[in-house]
């Protein structure tokens, strides 16, 4: 394995142990953070790419790039102080062009077309996996490496990359990496994988870094105050227009305040007088009106799904060829037994044994055989 890689530090702890470690483990090693969306003056990019000497970095060689990719400019300080400690060049990339075009607008339209959409997988598909690999060779480097919490793998019967989940299943991000590519796979290490995050925190403790008890965000990192609707609506220029609650057949139920505002499976916020709870069974952007039911009508046992990136093993040849998997539907759901198949039309079939709730047009749905990632789309 070649020791000129590029790693991805945010500013948060996980990327900056996967730095440490792979510079205990002797790579050469630049630290590199994308600037996403915010608005930096010239001269912080200027002294974040001067962090280490030049004879520092002619003594070392230093060629390992570690890239972070979601931070606050306070993340971007905090990447730049954990490049000081461990003494690696850190440098601060300017993507906002890229991420406009291939996470924002995407996050924005599909909020409009009715769907609820999952913007971590989309950046790390456009932007972590492929904007960052394409600089890394740019840069000499052979691999990418990031803080994610999941494995990879090669198998030599079947000659294809494995991406695996995480030792600690309760950190696993295997869902929001199915769209990684067996290129991509090959040149991408998750020094992570095999910790738990109790374990990485005790690593960050040790080296002294500022955030090594720092709390993880759970925003949208475009959207740090949770308001999307609020965003989406500055972004577009307008307000999104109200409409309808209607039941299953139709009827008016009452007034909805934009249909942005809601998700499939939601029961919260509709202000619907009932004696039986309603909830959020499908968004219809062409009639603007939101379809309201009752808890039972919110399950389905089949889903379609397009897009489909197909990783520890290839696209089946025959379209009858149903394979056996667990399936999961959004990042927080429990993998449920299925069967799954492509069709014609190049969608993937996926039947649940048994009913699952609220499947949502937007999100993905990952397959598993054990713990290898077999496939994963988006629900449409």
């Amino acid at each position: 394995m070649s020791k000129q890689m590029l790693i991805a530090m945010s500013g948060g702890v996980d990327s900056t142990v996967a730095a440490a470690l792979m510079k205990e483990r002797g790579y050469d090693c630049i630290g590199v953070t994308m600037n996403l969306h915010h608005d930096l003056p010239e001269t912080a990019v200027e002294q974040t790419e001067s962090v280490a000497s030049n004879d520092f970095k002619e003594k070392n060689n230093m060629q390992h790039i570690s890239v972070g990719n979601c931070g606050s400019s306070d993340d971007i300080e905090d990447a730049k102080h954990t490049a000081q400690i461990l003494g690696i060049p850190h440098h601060v990339y300017d993507f906002k062009a890229d991420f406009k075009c291939k996470v924002i607008e995407p996050f924005v339209n599909s909020y409009l077309s009715g769907e609820t959409p999952n913007p971590c997988i989309i950046c790390n598909r456009y932007m972590k996996f492929e904007a960052l690999y394409q600089r890394g060779k740019e840069l000499g480097c052979d691999k990418v490496v990031t803080g994610h919490y999941a494995r990879i793998d090669y198998n030599e019967e079947t000659g294809r990359w494995q991406l695996r989940k995480a030792e600690d299943e309760t950190k696993d991000q295997s869902y929001v990496l199915y769209s990684l590519t067996q290129e991509q796979l090959a040149h991408t290490l998750f020094p992570l994988g095999e910790l738990k995050k109790s374990e990485v925190r005790e690593i960050a403790q040790k080296y002294e870094f500022l955030n090594a008890d720092k709390k993880e965000s759970q925003d949208i990192c475009f959207v740090p105050d949770g308001h999307y609707e609020k965003f989406i609506e500055n972004y577009i220029g307008h307000e999104i227009p109200q409409g309808d609650f209607v039941d299953e057949d139709g009827n008016v139920l009452g007034r909805h305040k934009g249909i942005i505002s809601y998700t499939v499976g939601q029961r919260k916020g509709l202000g619907i007088a009932s004696t039986e709870p309603y909830f959020v069974k499908e968004l219809r952007p062409e009639t603007n009106q939101v379809v309201l039911c009752r808890s039972d009508a919110l399950f389905s046992d089949t889903l379609y799904a397009k897009n489909v990136n197909w990783v520890s093993m290839a696209q089946p040849l025959n379209e009858e060829e149903e394979i056996r998997v667990t399936a999961k539907i959004r990042y927080k759901h429990v993998a449920q037994p299925a069967v799954a198949r492509m069709l014609s039309d190049g969608r993937l079939l996926v039947k649940f044994d048994e009913p699952q709730r609220a499947i949502t047009k937007g999100q993905a749905v990952v397959l598993y055989d054990g713990d290898k990632v077999v496939a994963g789309g988006t629900i449409c």
